[in-house]
């Protein structure tokens, strides 16, 4: 079991991305992902987040919110609880990311970038501004077999 983080720091309208092209065995290969990464011993979460956030992108947060936890379940890999945040503040100079290359993106491009298919559906969380939230997303190889919101299955990546 793997705990880590994912933020989405957000400016006028855009999310900065990150395109993980850098590393070899690197299973979000040739993704675009938030930035955040694992928890180091006895660390909390907003702890992890500032640390990963000041780690791959030089900056300083000042201003985030807790939004959900995602459990991602593999057949190919450790199970992970992944501490979602958002951001609308930082001091610091963006600079360049040992694990791949940082981008705004337009909030509404998102979906046309090459990403995991569960994604989706907490972006959509996101751009809805939904309460604090439990999402389950169950993987078979890179397809989505299976996801829960709050415990109850959702169909389509949609809530019903």
């Amino acid at each position: 079991m793997i705990n880590t983080t994912l933020c989405y720091i957000e400016r006028d309208g855009a999310y900065l991305m990150l395109h993980r092209v850098k590393k070899e065995n690197d299973l979000n290969r040739d993704k675009w992902i938030g930035v955040g990464g694992k928890f180091e011993p006895g660390e909390s979460p907003e702890e992890c987040l500032l640390r990963e956030v000041r780690e791959e992108t030089g900056l300083t947060l000042t201003d985030w919110r807790f939004r959900g936890i995602v459990t991602f379940v593999s057949d190919r890999w450790p199970t992970e609880y992944m501490h979602l945040f958002t951001a609308g503040g930082f001091t610091g100079r963006l600079r360049e990311c040992g694990e791949g290359v940082l981008e705004w993106v337009p909030r509404e491009r998102l979906p046309a970038l090459p990403h995991w298919e569960g994604d989706a559906i907490f972006l959509d969380l996101l751009a809805r501004d939904a309460p604090f939230f439990s999402l389950k997303l169950r993987y078979e190889g890179e397809r989505l077999a299976e996801a829960a919101l709050d415990g109850k299955p959702i169909k389509g990546g949609r809530e019903p």
